[in-house]
């Protein structure tokens, strides 16, 4: 009986013990299913990929007649080359054929791809009890495992990445493996030519970049950078972002400000205050924000929330001055804030 544990899937896909049989790859995570059965079948098809005669089946076609696969994997191939049969969606429609193809694969390769599988599924047990069979689990990537995935892929392409870009980018990413790799490569193909990768480079090229503009807006108003204000809300605003959803953002934002400042001010340290705010902020903006909870007191705290009420009253009743509102109310904010 072989059931592989999810940590040692990748060292058998580096080197597979079987060169026949029936391989299960099952789990949560389709993107990695989907990889790992590629690798496989990659590392199956030997020096000339070009030459393995691959048939590829959807499980439901071959659950409606289930002698398809036998026939398959039994008949010569016309052009020779190693037979892979590769079937997406398998369920355990497919454990009587492939009963059959148990013991005896004749040399042929069978590379399931399904859903999760409790142990007790005869799709997984079917595998896992043959002689000539390997079930592999694709669970969730762990932190560890994803960035070691990216610093892999940069150091396979050549890219030097900043120390920041790694960490930004798990912050950035979900756990799919598909998804995480679409989005190497795209950084992999943009600094092919520089070989060179920041932190700004993946915040331009995998992140919500109207999300981005509109935390720069309100660190900007809140930190005193005009310049930065104005990048900010030029960017947000050709995104068709709505003026009046940014001035209650910054409501919040500034009534949020206020909240933290209290707190410090009964002796807490404004890194202790925001490491205990649920959901914490994103690490990227936790210097800016202690910069602010220091910078502002309670007094202009409650002056910069009444001009801020004042301007969204303004723009309800006057929405086509809305962004002229908004621009005059950040800058006159930022101007505040840099003189404190």
């Amino acid at each position: 009986m072989t059931a592989l544990k999810a940590h040692e899937v990748a060292r058998f896909l580096a080197r597979p013990d079987l060169s026949e049989g029936i391989f299960l790859a099952y789990g949560p995570d389709t993107g990695l299913v989907r990889e790992t059965a590629q690798r496989l079948i990659r590392h199956l098809s030997g020096d000339d990929p070009a030459s393995a005669n691959i048939t590829i089946f959807d499980g439901p076609d071959l659950a409606s007649d289930p002698t398809q696969l036998p026939l398959e994997a039994r008949s010569n191939s016309l052009f020779g080359g190693k037979r892979i049969i590769r079937v997406r969606n398998a369920t355990k429609a497919l454990v009587m054929p492939l009963t059959e193809l148990r013991d005896d694969p004749g040399g042929t390769a069978i590379v399931l791809e399904a859903d999760n599988l409790p142990p007790r599924d005869a799709l997984r047990a079917l595998v896992e009890a043959a002689k000539l069979g390997r079930a592999l689990p694709c669970y969730p990537d762990s932190d560890e495992t994803l960035m070691a995935l990216m610093r892999e892929t940069f150091n396979q392409a050549g890219i030097r990445a900043d120390s920041d870009v790694i960490p930004t980018l798990r912050e950035i990413l979900g756990n799919d493996r598909e998804i995480t790799r679409r989005e190497l490569e795209k950084l992999c193909l943009y600094a092919a030519g520089s070989k060179t990768l920041t932190r700004d480079d993946v915040l331009l090229l995998c992140a919500d970049n109207g999300a981005l503009a509109i935390d720069a807006i309100l660190d900007a108003t809140g930190s005193g950078h005009a310049e930065k204000l104005d990048l900010a809300l030029n960017r947000a605003l050709s995104a068709n972002v709505n003026p009046q959803q940014l001035l209650a953002m910054l409501t919040n934002h500034f009534a949020n400000l206020r909240r933290w400042r209290t707190e410090m001010d009964k002796g807490k340290t404004a890194r202790a205050v925001l490491e205990s705010v649920k959901p914490r902020p994103h690490f990227s903006r936790m210097a800016a924000l202690e910069q602010q909870v220091r910078l502002w007191g309670d007094n202009s705290l409650a002056t910069a929330s009444e001009r801020l009420l004042q301007a969204t009253s303004d723009s309800r009743r006057r929405p086509i001055l809305a962004e002229t509102i908004l621009r005059r109310t950040t800058l006159a904010l930022c101007m505040i804030a840099a003189t404190q």
